[in-house]
């Protein structure tokens, strides 16, 4: 079975990761963010690196979900590849940080290795305002993400909105995170729990589509 975390930049989907998999006993399979050797270099020049970094993330992550593919137990992942494409990848390229032509090579790779996988068997969709996600960064402290634009999360909410509820086919659970600390508070992450063992045992009567 596949699991995934979808959300923004710092809205804890690293955090959620290490504690489902702890709970469940599932493996966790993070993203390759300290290892990018284009990260640093694309937050200095977005215009520059912005091809560079997306096909460097599309590779990675494709090759996540072939490993996933292969395994015979649970892997909870933390972002995917969809994510990369629909929300990060259109966003670089509707503010003019990649040409047409890059953009549309990119698509075409990403269309041909969709032929080879298939969708998680749930999408958990961390939702949280601007401020919110601000908050987290500015605690976790990476440098280069400390130059980061309101706009530019701004942008990413509202693609990752649009990629959720209109262009993803998969089986989704939005949780609203900006009333939740799942890290700090066993009974925030204990609603979380109860959700996904509904959604994926039956275990319990579903709560609303929103938590």
């Amino acid at each position: 079975m596949h699991i995934a975390i979808a959300g923004n930049i710092g809205s804890g989907k690293s955090s959620l990761t290490r504690l489902l998999a702890k709970h469940y006993g599932w493996e966790p399979r993070y993203e390759a963010v300290d290892g990018n050797p284009y990260l640093e270099d694309y937050y200095r020049d977005i215009h520059r690196w912005s091809f560079n970094l997306e096909v460097y993330f599309l590779k990675e992550r494709f090759r996540d979900l072939i490993a996933i593919s292969q395994t015979d137990h649970t892997i909870i992942q933390d972002r995917t590849i969809f994510e990369g494409v629909y929300v990060f990848m259109a966003n670089n390229h509707a503010m003019g940080n990649l040409t047409d032509r890059d953009y549309d090579t990119y698509m075409e790779l990403f269309q041909q290795m969709m032929s080879l996988v298939k969708l998680p068997d749930l999408m958990i969709y961390l939702r949280a305002s601007v401020p919110h996600l601000v908050s987290n960064i500015q605690q976790r402290g990476r440098d280069y993400e400390q130059t980061i634009q309101l706009e530019y999360l701004q942008n990413l909410n509202e693609r990752y909105d649009d990629f959720i509820y209109h262009k993803y086919q998969g089986r989704v659970m939005t949780v609203e995170k900006d009333q939740l600390d799942f890290i700090h508070q066993p009974k925030d992450l204990s609603q979380i729990i109860d959700r996904i063992d509904s959604e994926l045992f039956g275990l319990f009567s579903p709560h609303n589509s929103h938590l």
